[in-house]
Order: structure tokens, then sequence, then C-alpha cells
């Protein structure tokens, strides 16, 4: 399946609100694909997410990246000291202590530091470059059958692994990337403050090597159970 066609029955299956939004690291050595344009005020991971899901394009090259601690997670810039150290969360008043923050961040999923040079982001049916992950940003109950598609073949369970902070980048950007596994995020402050995000609002990222293998499972459910459980 082609990106339109991954997109459209995702939109399909799922009754999505929004648009998939497909996600790109461009790492050191790689060209910056053509066919999109730089935002013209630097913009948050997270912002440009919620855009892209409402159907705007962008690559951003780290220095239009406004969020010191997406960029880093992302491997487009050095990590801080003052977030290194906690002191950063510390003062957004999100840890009790400079120990604690420190200790999150201690712990995010990061890409290696400045391996990368920009991201790309935008609807995955517009699409010009293969992405790394898929994001899904919607109700509860539409992320929810995300689950049972990715366990659909081979059954088991699934992981999620969350923090106050870093929805976009760290839980549903990089860590999909790295273990090559969905996860789920019930989004953070910094994106609940910055984007319009809504309350009842959750994001899931899928590695883009699943995501047909989603799609057509999905399908399965959608012809089958899905319309059980949604005939409320």
């Amino acid at each position: 399946m082609d990106y339109t066609q991954l997109a459209e029955k995702l939109v399909k299956f799922l009754d999505l609100k929004y648009e998939p939004v497909a996600v790109k690291v461009i790492k050191k050595g790689e060209p910056i694909p053509e066919g999109y344009h730089e935002p013209e005020k630097n913009i948050r991971h997270c912002q440009s997410i919620m855009k892209a899901r409402k159907g705007e394009s962008f690559v951003i090259p780290a220095g239009k990246h406004a969020c010191v601690v997406g960029a880093s997670s992302l491997g487009l810039i050095p990590t801080p000291e003052k977030v290194v150290s906690g002191e950063f969360h510390h003062n957004l008043g999100m840890f009790d202590s400079v120990e604690a923050a420190a200790g999150m961040i201690s712990k995010r999923p990061a890409f290696e530091s400045e391996s990368g040079t920009a991201t790309v982001v935008g609807p995955l049916k517009d699409a010009k470059v293969e992405p790394d992950v898929v994001i899904l940003v919607d109700r509860p109950e539409t992320i929810y059958w995300i689950i049972p598609a990715a366990t659909y073949y081979k059954g088991g369970r699934v992981n999620f692994s969350s923090a106050a902070s870093q929805a976009t980048c760290a839980d549903t950007t990089i860590l999909p990337s790295l273990t090559g596994e969905i996860n789920v995020s019930l989004g953070c402050f910094g994106c609940r403050k910055a984007t319009d995000i809504e309350n009842d609002e959750m994001l899931i990222g899928i590695p883009f090597s699943k995501l047909e293998e989603i799609v057509n499972a999905l399908e399965k459910l959608y012809e089958g159970p899905m319309p059980k459980a949604r005939q409320k």
C-alpha cells in the first residue's frame, strides 16, 4: 500500500478525527527532502504534530526547533545542562526536587546527540519520504483499536512507557523508532500547554515498519468485532 492508501484506511477503519501524521528525523549525511517548507517561526515538535494532523507539512531544521527538551531528545542539539541537571523541569513545578527531575531525564529515550539535522512532519497521505513513525492523535476509544490490531496475528500483550514530559518526542516518535513497537502517551505538560490538543485526546506512535500489518489487521477488526463494540 502507498502512503495515501494507508492513510485512507486508517481514517476509515478508525473513524479518525484527524489525519495520521508521518514523522521522519533526517540524520546527518541524509539529504533534506524536497517539497516541504520551513515554518516562518520556530516551532516545537509537539506543535508541528498538531498542525500536521490538520493538514500542514513542514521540514524543521535543528535551529527552527523551539523546544530544547524535545530537540535534544531527537538528537538535533546537545542537551542543555539545565535539562540534564533537572533544574529546567523542577522550575516548572513538575517535580519535587531537581534530583527527581534529573532522574526522569536520565531515563528518557533519546537519539544520539547531534545525530540529526531536521525533522520532517506532515500528513501521511502527503508524505514524500518514508517516515520513521506514524502518530495518531485522537480519542481513547479510537487509539484503543491499535492494540488489538498490533496483537492480532501473534497475540501477547503490549507494554507502554511514558513520563510527565515529552509525549510527542520521546513517547511517540523516539521510543517506537528505537524499539520497533507501538507506544501510547496520555499527553504531557508541554504539549497540553503549547498546542490545541483536546483534554479528551491522547496519542499513539506506530513504527512505520509495522504500519501495513496493523492496517491489514484493522480491516479484519473493522469487518468483525469493531462494529459490535461501537454500536452504542
